[in-house]
């Protein structure tokens, strides 16, 4: 589900089954990122794939990209493989307002 950043935001922080999922690459992660996020770099196609099957198919994923392209796919793909709550970031880290690191 595609989501504006005030309510993917809002819905974050109340949700305490939240898993967040940062699908950019490993440079664009130390360049800066949300707090907490994980990352599984949807380039890496296999290592993409094998995160995604060990991840726990009942928590809910927010994920975010630079733009909100490839966390687009990356939801769909999660959806694809059984992960079925997965919240995607519109327009991505580029436009995060909130905390980074």
């Amino acid at each position: 589900m595609d989501l504006q950043q005030e309510e993917w935001k809002s819905n974050f922080e109340k949700d305490e089954n939240a898993f967040l999922l940062d699908v950019r690459t490993l440079d664009e992660y130390d360049k800066g990122h949300i707090p907490n996020a994980s990352l599984l770099d949807i380039r890496e196609s296999q290592a993409f794939v094998e995160g995604i099957q060990s991840l726990d198919i009942s928590k809910n994923y927010y994920v975010y990209c630079r733009s909100g392209g490839r966390s687009a796919l990356a939801c769909k793909l999660m959806n694809q493989m059984g992960i079925l709550n997965t919240y995607n970031l519109l327009g991505g880290y580029m436009e995060w307002e909130g905390e980074t690191v």
